[in-house]
């Protein structure tokens, strides 16, 4: 209990520092105000989901990241992902999970497209 009053409040002071922002501040982070918000209220393992779905797909992280609009779109994706429950499960899987089970996975589509870049 003690833990979700301490995350609560810091993300209360995560919110206030993303208020205290200006535009400028954002638009040079690339990112609107709307997105920044949205992205403090998301879960904290999404980075780590992202880049471990696409490594199933074979993504190297650098390559998930070089598109940074791209990048925030597949972040906005996985954080309003209803399919957390089998996210979980196929990364627990660890190299033996294959980019055919993860149909239940929104960024799917883009994974795909990034490992044919890569390949």
């Amino acid at each position: 209990m003690f833990d979700r009053i301490r995350s609560l409040i810091q993300r209360l002071h995560d919110v206030t520092e993303a208020d205290a922002l200006t535009d400028r501040d954002l638009h040079d982070l690339g990112i609107s105000r709307d997105q920044l918000l949205d992205f403090l209220r998301m879960p904290q393992d999404i980075t780590e989901r992202v880049t471990a779905m696409a490594a199933i797909f074979g993504v190297p992280p650098q390559d998930l990241k070089r598109n940074y609009p791209q990048w925030i779109d597949v972040l906005t994706t996985c954080g309003h992902c209803a399919d957390r429950g089998a996210c979980r499960k196929l990364l627990d899987k660890g190299t033996a999970a294959q980019p055919v089970e993860a149909g239940f996975c929104g960024n799917r589509a883009v994974f795909a497209d990034l490992a044919r870049q890569v390949a």
